[in-house]
């Protein structure tokens, strides 16, 4: 591709920057119409139903946290566990973290209804709520985000003619290992708490198992690490230059291909207690239907299993396929859809297979549909423009890899 012909002349290379700007400045106005469509009339305007009340939005959230785990794990690393040769990344994870929060947030504020509301869980306490706590827990950690985020914006040359801005930062630099540590305890709960709030439903036979709320956590490590890698490798390919060392590369990517490795065993494991060697009325009813009337069976062992799982894993963990560049981030950006797979497989499989009988339904319905509206849609690709536009000012103008002091090893 042009983008990533290095040896295009200065000139060509800004028009493409600004033709990439302006692409995105565009997702982002789209959206920001679908927005106003969305808080004028309302959620009419969606495919949303009392029936299927989450959809696009609800999978564009979690998967926006998941790809933004790759902050408290990073941290931790960091910060916690002294292991000093993952520094050069810590800040680039704690910016797309920072990212796929706010992120997931725009997305939540479109599916609530009422966003004049977003408050009334932080007042009017539900301590029996899975919700109300995974409502606290980003809010908190959102917070914490920004406080990691302050000394790098406050790093620019920008804010150079306010000193004591430049001191505060470093006041909250020195403070990271006491920010790691509440992040890492907010980001378990919370990640480990959006699992739990689909298995905690007996209601739902599909949904309801013990295993989702560690299933959740370990594929977000794995798709948040992927996530901040592919794309500090792109970054690099851009500048024509190493960001950070190969060697640190060779590091995360194998830690995201082991920990990619625990999810699929744990995955696959979960499959064959519930779906191979078990055959529960409730869950074999649930699959049944969804085997029937959607491409559930085949996204779940292509796109997650497959494409998302087995294939990447052998690309980082196997040694001559990891040295190459090109190998890695197709297999990166494959975690990264794999992990985005699930949250929506997760997400539309018990509602699109319904129980037998729920309140005010007379009858029994084979399955639920659901295909979202062009105004979803455009809300949708608003919040990824905002995150790439984001992005892309943020590598260019922020000091986001310039701690990096091995980038030139090989």
């Amino acid at each position: 591709m042009a983008l990533f012909n290095l040896s295009l002349p200065q000139q060509n290379r800004e028009r493409i920057w600004w033709a990439w700007i302006a692409t995105a400045s565009a997702m982002f106005i789209v959206g920001l119409f679908g927005m106003g469509q969305v808080l004028i009339k309302g959620l009419q305007v969606t495919g949303l139903s009392d029936r299927v009340p989450w959809g696009l939005w609800i999978t564009q959230d979690l998967s926006s946290i998941a790809m933004g785990a790759g902050a408290f794990t990073l941290s931790a690393i960091v910060y916690l566990f002294r292991i000093e040769r993952f520094k050069p990344i810590a800040r680039a994870a704690v910016f797309v973290g920072f990212l796929g929060y706010t992120s997931a947030m725009i997305a939540l504020a479109m599916d609530i209804g009422r966003p004049d509301r977003f408050w009334h869980p932080l007042v009017y306490w539900n301590v029996h709520s899975v919700l109300w706590e995974i409502t606290w827990c980003v809010v908190l950690y959102s917070a914490v985000l920004v406080l990691e985020f302050l000394p790098i914006l406050f790093a620019t040359p920008f804010f150079a003619r306010w000193p004591w801005l430049e001191k505060f930062g470093h006041i909250l630099h020195k403070a990271s290992p006491v920010f790691a540590v509440i992040g890492l305890g907010l980001s378990l709960l919370h990640q480990s708490s959006l699992g739990a709030t689909y298995g905690v439903l007996s209601g739902r036979a599909i949904w309801f198992k013990p295993t989702l709320p560690v299933m959740f956590i370990i594929s977000a490590v794995a798709g948040g690490i992927s996530m901040t890698l592919v794309l500090t490798m792109i970054v690099g390919k851009l500048r024509n230059q190493r960001v950070i060392s190969r060697r640190l590369q060779f590091d995360l990517s194998r830690l995201a291909g082991y920990t990619l490795l625990a999810y699929l065993y744990l995955k696959l494991w979960d499959w064959a207690s519930t779906s191979y060697y078990s055959h529960a009325p409730g869950t074999a009813e649930a699959l049944t239907r969804l085997q029937a009337t959607t491409p559930y069976t085949q996204t779940f062992w292509w796109l997650e299993i497959i494409l998302g799982g087995i294939i990447p894993a052998i690309i980082l963990l196997y040694r001559p396929l990891r040295r190459n560049d090109r190998y890695v981030m197709i297999a990166l950006a494959l975690v990264v859809m794999g992990v985005t797979v699930n949250r929506w497989n997760v997400t539309l499989s018990g509602l699109v297979a319904p129980p037998q009988w729920s309140p005010g339904v007379l009858g029994n319905y084979i399955a639920a549909s659901y295909f979202p509206t062009w105004t979803e849609i455009a809300v949708f690709i608003g919040i990824l423009g905002y995150a790439l536009l984001a992005f892309s000012l943020g590598v260019r103008y922020l000091p986001i890899y310039s701690s990096d002091r091995e980038a030139s090893e090989t």
